[in-house]
């Protein structure tokens, strides 16, 4: 069977690399799409290549533009082939409680979070539909599942990456493409593991495992989704915060 290609959007991020390293472990060619503005790209791929990841496709763009987008996507399509996973992973954060939000931190939140999802998915569902398979992960979060103080623009963002999830199953259901969207708690990345320790140490408190999830948890979850034991799932949300919420 020919190697399956999976796009990963933010994926020299904490959750990005987790996921790039899961998709690399069984067996497909993984594009490493990041944003150009992004500058410890050869320090990623050198540290990949000493962890054993030698082979990830490296694109710079902006999920935000969608003439990026298509840029990007013809890109990974001349170096690796067509588009069979796309996981829609790349986000932001400009948190402030709502009366003193300006409208940029919400544009550019919404843009990055959820418009990115319509500028990349446009270039490859089609494509996945026409060829009778495909796979679509939307990475959402908790925060968009319950709410979150001072992140009315995540949160709206993240909870439309739910609702575009659902809408585009029913589309694709009966083209061989599933599209699933999962919703992770806290996780163990080196922006959150840099958070100061007493502040920390009060968000893992809440969490009724009391601990963070493991990046490479968040990875394994979307290796299923894109296997084929995985066919039958679409149009779902998969909560995985350690029970900090049950939706």
């Amino acid at each position: 069977m020919t190697q399956r290609v999976a796009f990963v959007t933010g994926a020299m991020g904490g959750l990005g690399t987790a996921i790039c390293q899961a998709f690399a472990k069984d067996g497909y060619k993984v594009v490493a799409a990041y944003h150009p503005e992004f500058d410890n790209k050869d320090e990623w791929l050198k540290e990949q290549e000493a962890a054993g990841f030698k082979d990830f496709i490296p694109v710079a763009g902006d999920v935000s533009d969608i003439e990026s987008a298509k840029t990007m996507v013809a890109e990974a399509e001349a170096k690796a082939g067509p588009i069979d996973i796309l996981v829609n992973n790349a986000g932001i954060t400009r948190d402030r409680m709502f009366a003193k939000m300006e409208k940029d931190q919400w544009d550019a939140v919404i843009a990055t979070n959820l418009t990115s999802l319509f500028n990349m998915t446009k270039q490859v569902s089609a494509k996945m539909a026409e060829r009778g398979w495909g796979r679509i992960i939307n990475i959402s979060s908790v925060n968009g599942v319950k709410g979150q103080a001072g992140q009315s623009n995540y949160s709206a963002a993240k909870a439309g990456v739910i609702g575009f999830s659902k809408a585009l199953a029913q589309e694709l259901a009966t083209k061989g493409v599933t599209v699933n969207a999962i919703a992770p708690g806290y996780v163990a990345t080196k922006m959150v593991m840099a958070i100061r320790e007493d502040v920390l140490k009060s968000i893992v408190d809440t969490i009724p495992m009391k601990r963070l999830a493991k990046p490479e948890e968040i990875g394994a979850l979307c290796s299923y989704l894109a296997s084929e034991l995985a066919a039958y799932m679409t149009g779902a949300t998969l909560n995985i915060n350690g029970g900090l919420h049950f939706q």
